[in-house]
């Protein structure tokens, strides 16, 4: 009678522990990378006192420089996808719940918009912070 076990096999141990090494030599050596990326970056490019040439270099450096903010075109986009969920939620309770059926389409989006004016507070308050800061630097 003849057993297989993988266990006591050199070759698939050796194996698999030189995957392992690899990988972790690996992120050891993307780690180091970007962190020498990074800073390259910060000082070669969003901290030089330079104006990029270009519209493109300018949209990228008001992008890496966090003066531009993606979060509100995504907040915008997640409010109407999340609206319209609401609605049409609200009509698979039409047949077996009808008070259910209008809360969620009259209060549905009404909470909904709430979330929503909560996150575009924060993004103004950081809007009308940013703007203050730049206009007490000018003076």
């Amino acid at each position: 009678m003849y057993t297989i076990s993988t266990y006591d096999d050199p070759v698939v141990i050796s194996a698999s522990a030189s995957v392992t090494d690899g990988a972790a030599i690996w992120m050891i050596i993307a780690s180091i990378l970007a962190i020498i990326g990074g800073i390259l970056i910060y000082f070669l490019f969003v901290n030089s006192k330079t104006e990029p040439k270009g519209k493109f270099a300018k949209i990228l450096k008001d992008f890496l420089s966090f003066r531009t903010m993606m979060l509100e075109p995504i907040v915008k986009i997640l409010y109407y996808v999340a609206t319209i969920e609401v609605i049409l939620t609200s009509f698979t309770f039409i047949a077996t719940q009808p008070w259910m059926f209008f809360f969620l389409l009259i209060l549905g989006p009404v909470f909904v918009r709430l979330i929503y004016e909560f996150f575009m507070m924060l993004i103004m308050i950081w809007r009308n912070s940013r703007d203050i800061a730049e206009n007490t630097k000018k003076k």
